[in-house]
């Protein structure tokens, strides 16, 4: 007999669901059973996913979402407890660039990046709390950065962001603790996106030799962990940032 899969009948709210480190979080959820409420900035992107997660066997649903916004959060987060009556587990892991050197930064990508990153997870940590809460139970995933951990030159915004994501995280898992919620933070390192695509292969192979075992990560490396921290398995467990990066930086 097949054993039951852990997350059987979960309910997931994975931000920035529709490619990249989303989109492998999204499928390796609802391969253990997860289903999934996949918000993006539109609905065609949030929904370009739905065939594949629904293949798992599991209900998907998009939500067009500006997650910079307070507003729209509160909204979308009441829609989705709405649609599915539970919110089990929550994935914080939409997220911007806009790089620069620190004296050519304007105000606005200043904010910007700060407001998406940041605030977004703010935005829907708060949304979920109370409905967790009530069940006394619940998973928070937040995604930072080793650039979080580091810092890195032309990205002071970027790191701030995901800096103050680990900061969040910690005083998070210390006020839910109580009602049987955890929060952890996922530092990933260099990972294969659409981003890291765009990167001059003189630029790869320069990354590459500063990497121990050799190679970037894959999104599914990273939706591994982010499962492992969402099922059964890490109830134990609150309050960690782990990092991920092949031995980057040891």
């Amino acid at each position: 007999m097949t054993p039951e899969k852990p997350l059987h009948d979960q309910v997931a709210i994975v931000t920035g669901a529709s490619r990249g480190i989303g989109k492998a979080i999204s499928l390796q959820l609802a391969a253990h059973g997860c289903h999934i409420a996949g918000v993006s900035r539109s609905e065609s992107s949030a929904a370009s996913i739905k065939e594949e997660v629904e293949a798992f066997g599991v209900t998907y649903r998009p939500y067009a979402v500006d997650v910079s916004s307070g507003e729209s959060v509160q909204e979308a987060a009441k829609q989705i407890l709405q649609d599915f009556e539970k919110i089990d587990i929550l994935v914080n892991n939409a997220g911007i660039t806009k790089d620069t050197l620190l004296m050519r930064m304007s105000d606005e990508d200043w904010q910007a990046v700060l407001q998406t990153n940041l605030s977004g997870a703010f935005y829907w940590t708060k949304a979920v709390t109370r409905p967790m809460s009530k069940a006394r139970s619940g998973r928070i995933v937040n995604i930072s950065s080793v650039i979080g951990q580091h810092g890195n030159a032309g990205q002071v915004n970027y790191a701030a962001a995901k800096a103050g994501m680990i900061g969040m995280t910690k005083s998070v898992a210390k006020e839910l603790a109580g009602r049987n919620i955890t929060c952890n933070c996922v530092c990933p390192g260099f990972i294969e996106t659409d981003m890291t695509d765009e990167l001059s292969e003189e630029l790869k192979a320069t990354l590459l030799e500063q990497i121990p075992l050799k190679r970037m990560g894959s999104g599914a490396d990273i939706a591994h962990l982010v499962t492992y921290l969402a099922g059964p398995h890490s109830s134990y467990l609150t309050g960690q940032e782990i990092t991920i990066d092949g031995g980057l930086f040891i």
